[in-house]
């Protein structure tokens, strides 16, 4: 019995994957990544929150230059073809080093990765600075103060000083600036996947890389992250009044000057505990929201961020019914190749059907309330995973089908 739960949780991990992943692409402004669905962690808040400077402006050419890398910002109308001739470079390696076809159409903005440096920005390109963009800032102090301890000394002790001779060309000092990392991208990963896995605001991720509105990305893309905003610390003065949970004295205790309440029972005694024994029969009911999608036993009750939905075992082969009538949302599969069905009842209600097999609708289809959609698989796996989704959230299945 051990070994078949853990095998099951293993199996149940990769169908939540694919679920989730599934609900995405069933509705439009959905995040694909999903971290936090469930009350799981999630970084949506922090991401949500980082400000990111504004991209560097490219030269006429459209190359933005750092010290590790260069990058082009393709304009409106160009393939890889037209870029590489503006810069000079071979174009089937540039579309090979960008995992795209040279001829074909660029977005305005889009980024295209430099295989090998090309000349850098200048003046003479358009850029405002000669050379990469270089981290950090000159400090002005301490270069004068470095020429001033190299200056001779005269017979009397005092510093000579002469002028400087006027510097050649028009070239302002060399660009400053963080060097932003570069992301390539890889199969699975979305736009959103990898604003989480930064921390950035996916809308920062598209305007640095001229995304288009689905944010849509491709394998082997080189991606630009997004450079955060650094604010200036606050000035700190000695008496100035701490802000709220920094350096505030710790209040006294109630206990430390009277004893506390005795504690109240959390349930009453003549309240039920609202649980489900595992291993509960399902009963069809013609009075419910829903029905039980087969005639079996509860082998694993609904746990918010836990399992999403319940596990129901039956016979190897039963029938899985459709919970109520609606329409066929998709027909998908898990990372073992196990078919998953989405049926939408609502516009904000969903029943996901995963571990099945035998599939008998297809995307579209309308299915009626108890039509047959599916079969249990053989074996330990004759159960099917199935869950209720408002929206983009699980909710407990067991209140639509009592």
């Amino acid at each position: 019995m051990v070994r078949y739960i853990s095998r099951t949780r293993v199996r149940l991990l990769l169908l939540s994957a694919s679920t989730v992943a599934l609900l995405g692409a069933c509705t439009q402004g959905f995040d694909y990544d999903l971290r936090g669905i469930g009350g799981g962690f999630s970084t949506a808040d922090a991401a949500s929150q980082v400000g990111t400077e504004q991209r560097p402006q490219p030269d006429n050419r459209g190359v933005i230059s750092y010290p590790n890398y260069q990058v082009a910002v393709a304009e409106q109308g160009d393939t890889i073809q037209s870029v590489a001739t503006r810069l000079g470079v071979d174009a089937p390696a540039l579309a090979s080093f960008n995992g795209i076809d040279e001829t074909a159409p660029l977005r305005s903005g889009e980024i295209i990765a430099l295989p090998n440096r090309v000349a850098e920005p200048s003046p003479l390109t358009g850029a405002q600075s000669d050379g990469p963009i270089q981290p950090g800032s000159v400090d002005i102090g301490a270069l004068a103060g470095n020429a001033i301890d190299r200056a001779p000394e005269t017979n009397n002790g005092d510093v000579r000083v002469a002028a400087l001779p006027p510097a050649s060309g028009t070239a302002e000092p060399a660009s400053t600036g963080k060097e932003p990392v570069r992301h390539k991208v890889e199969r699975g990963e979305t736009a959103y996947t990898i604003s989480r896995l930064y921390q950035v605001p996916v809308k920062s991720l598209a305007e640095w890389n001229g995304l288009g509105s689905d944010f849509a990305i491709r394998e082997g893309q080189f991606l630009l992250i997004p450079v955060a905003m650094q604010s200036p610390p606050a000035a700190q003065t000695e008496d100035a009044t701490p802000k709220p949970g920094t350096g505030s004295p710790t209040p006294t205790p109630p206990s430390a000057t009277r004893p506390l309440p005795p504690p109240e029972p959390l349930l009453s005694e003549t309240q039920p505990q609202p649980s489900i024994d595992v291993g509960e029969r399902t009963a069809a009911s013609d009075v419910a929201r829903m029905l039980f999608p087969v005639n079996g036993s509860i082998i694993r009750e609904y746990s918010k961020g836990r399992n999403e939905g319940i596990n129901i075992k039956a016979a190897p082969g039963s029938d899985v019914k459709s919970a109520d009538a609606g329409t066929v949302a998709a027909v998908t599969k898990s990372a073992e190749g196990v078919p998953i069905i989405v049926i939408r009842h609502e516009p904000e209600l969903l029943t996901v059907y995963a571990n099945v097999t035998d599939v008998s609708v297809e995307k579209g289809t309308r299915v009626t309330r108890g039509q047959s959609i599916a079969k249990l698989r053989d074996g330990d796996d004759a159960f099917v995973h199935f869950e209720v989704r408002r929206g983009f959230d699980s909710v407990d299945p067991m209140p639509f089908l009592q």
